[in-house]
C-alpha cells in the first residue's frame, strides 16, 4: 500500500468515529527494510494499512501507536540491531530506524 492509500484509510477510520494512529519512519542508518517517509496507520481496534518495517517491528510500533491513541502523546522510537545480533535473527545486516507515532486528531 502506497503512502497516500495509508492517508486515505487513516481518514477513512477517522471519520468512521475510531481512534487512530499514523507511524512515520523518519531516518534510517545502515540496513533498514523500509525508506525514510515510509508509513504505517493503526486504528484503535489494532487493523492496520501499510508498513514501516516490513515485519520486523511492526509489533512494537502498533503497541506504541495504541498507547500513543490512549494518552495523546506522539513517540519517537528508535529500534537498532548490531550486525552480528541480525545475523542471529536471520536479517542480512544491522541498521537503525526512527520513527514517529502520532495520534490522529
Amino acid at each position: 500500500m502506497i503512502t497516500d492509500d495509508v492517508l486515505e484509510q487513516a481518514a477513512a477510520w477517522h471519520a468512521a468515529g475510531r481512534k487512530v494512529a499514523l507511524a512515520t519512519v523518519v531516518s534510517t542508518w545502515g540496513s533498514s527494510p523500509r525508506p525514510v517517509g515510509s508509513q504505517l496507520a493503526v486504528d484503535e481496534g489494532g487493523a492496520m494499512a501499510g508498513s514501516v518495517s516490513g515485519g520486523c517491528i511492526e509489533g512494537a510500533v502498533v503497541d506504541e501507536a495504541l498507547k500513543s491513541m490512549q494518552d495523546g502523546e506522539p513517540r519517537l522510537l528508535t529500534f537498532g540491531v548490531s550486525d552480528e545480533m541480525a545475523w542471529e535473527v536471520g536479517l542480512a545486516c544491522g541498521g537503525t530506524v526512527q520513527v514517529y507515532v502520532e495520534p490522529v486528531e
